[in-house]
């Protein structure tokens, strides 16, 4: 029996939609992989008046046969093929006018294949919506696509008949943590914290790759499974994850690129500098869709201007991605396991767990007692010290406290020693003198197992374990 992992916010919305006394427009839409299709698939399992699901790179005769298919299975009996979408959605206003559902529950998957060049789909869905089921009390229209640059554009931001008439909207997330547990624990997958978190790095809590984990295989084995192995499910994932979820694709490939290669983030400016790309606003929307889909993180600089905020790439499968896969040119198939004690490895997981940390500031903000108090998330980099200081996660507080916060990942409780303490020690006098804050400033730190209690450990303000994030 499949049942849904956390979403509890989700399946909220889609109750109230159902339960609604006005008729109601809901787009779903997110990254791709995220679970979009399950979701309202199990919620409303044998509820659908009608369901369709458009076709990957089908013509517009060919989707109207997959639409006309549809309707038959539907309605019970042989329809016409339909020779435009105006004749198909006519078709549809007729066979839902015979249904007695107190709501009547359409789902169209992949809105966006249907919208085939010169095909005259948006108009047509358009006239359907704003022409007939607009004006009921008693149609819960739900569309989804992973194409997340068509819903957006075409659907959310429509300027044309669509403008302003979706009713409610519906951003699928990767799993939190504790959604993550859950789901591994559902399917039998029996590790640790310190071992979800590590498949944290590598998964990003996609629900689609987590179901790929096979009971009884350590994390080590499924990554060499998923990733090296010859015929690996998620070796060449990354040739269409893209493709799949944005028109002129290969642009937001270059930006993805770009910020791949520097873990600390760039500026807008520098992104265009390594990237080629144009100025403009094809650009902003560019970095616009893949913030929406949850690829890339934009942090405002805590001192500086909104447009000079710092861009980083936060999808953990490209980063392990990129990282890994990539730079495997030997094609061992057992890289992953021969790699677990290596400096590399240690490398990537410390990088890695800052942006677990960041992905659940939630958590971490629920732990340090200030999820009412109003709070601004931004980076700050030193313009003047040397080493060059970088602080990936200030929270600063309405409260005149800001939280600088250092993470680290480790097998055991942290340890902070002289020379990492004057690290420390220098890193917050530079915060202070350069942004001239009148708040007071807190060394918040973000660890595996907690601090060890040394003679450096009064520099600490406040302490977050990972524990806490889930």
């Amino acid at each position: 029996m499949n049942k849904i992992i956390g979403r509890e916010v989700e399946k909220e919305e889609l109750l109230s939609c159902y339960n609604s006394d006005n008729s109601e427009f809901l787009a779903v839409y997110g990254r791709r992989r995220v679970g979009k299709t399950y979701l309202i698939n199990t919620f409303f399992k044998d509820k659908f008046d009608f369901q369709l699901t458009g076709l990957a790179n089908a013509s517009f005769k060919e989707q109207l046969k997959n639409f006309n298919f549809a309707i038959n299975k539907y309605s019970g009996v042989e329809n016409n093929l339909a020779e435009s979408w105006y004749d198909a959605f006519s078709q549809l206003i007729k066979l839902l006018e015979k249904k007695k559902s107190k709501k009547k529950v359409i789902f169209i998957d992949e809105l966006p294949w249907l919208d085939t060049r010169k095909s005259g789909f948006l108009t047509a869905f358009e006239h359907f919506w704003n022409g007939w089921a607009a004006s009921r009390n008693d149609i819960l229209l739900i569309v989804c696509g992973s194409a997340t640059s068509w819903m957006i554009t075409r659907l959310i931001n429509n300027r044309g008949g669509l403008h302003n008439r979706i009713t409610r909207r519906i951003k699928l997330l990767p799993f939190n943590l504790k959604e993550t547990e859950e789901y591994l624990n559902y399917n039998g997958i029996k590790w640790n914290r310190h071992q979800i978190i590590e498949s944290y790095m590598i998964f990003g809590g996609i629900p689609y790759y987590l179901s790929l984990i096979k009971k009884g295989k350590s994390l080590s084995q499924t990554v060499d499974d998923l990733f090296f192995k010859q015929n690996g499910i998620l070796r060449d994932e990354y040739k269409n994850l893209y493709s799949s979820l944005f028109t002129n694709y290969e642009s937001y490939e270059k930006i993805v690129e770009a910020l791949g290669k520097k873990s600390k983030g760039l500026s807008r400016e520098e992104i265009l500098n390594h990237t080629g790309l144009s100025d403009g606003g094809g650009f902003s929307k560019m970095l616009e869709e893949l913030e929406q889909c949850d690829f890339i993180r934009k942090y405002n600089a805590i001192d500086k201007k909104l447009r000079e905020g710092l861009y980083q790439l936060t999808d953990f499968y490209t980063l392990f991605y990129f990282k890994f896969v990539l730079q495997n040119s030997f094609k061992e198939e057992n890289f992953w396991t021969t790699s677990i004690d290596s400096s590399q490895h240690r490398a990537w997981t410390g990088y890695a767990f800052e942006q677990v940390c960041m992905a659940h500031v939630h958590q971490i903000r629920k732990k340090l007692g200030i999820s009412g108090v109003q709070c601004k998330i931004a980076s700050w980099r030193s313009k003047s010290s040397s080493p060059n200081v970088q602080i990936d996660l200030v929270i600063e507080r309405k409260d005149q406290v800001i939280n600088i916060c250092e993470m680290k990942f480790s097998l055991n409780e942290f340890e902070i020693n002289k020379s990492y303490s004057n690290s420390l020690i220098n890193k917050l006098s530079s915060f202070r003198n350069e942004t001239g804050t009148k708040s007071a400033v807190h060394l918040t730190m973000i660890t595996t197992y907690g601090v060890k209690h040394n003679e450096y450990y009064d520099i600490v303000q406040s302490e977050v374990v990972a524990a806490d994030l889930f």
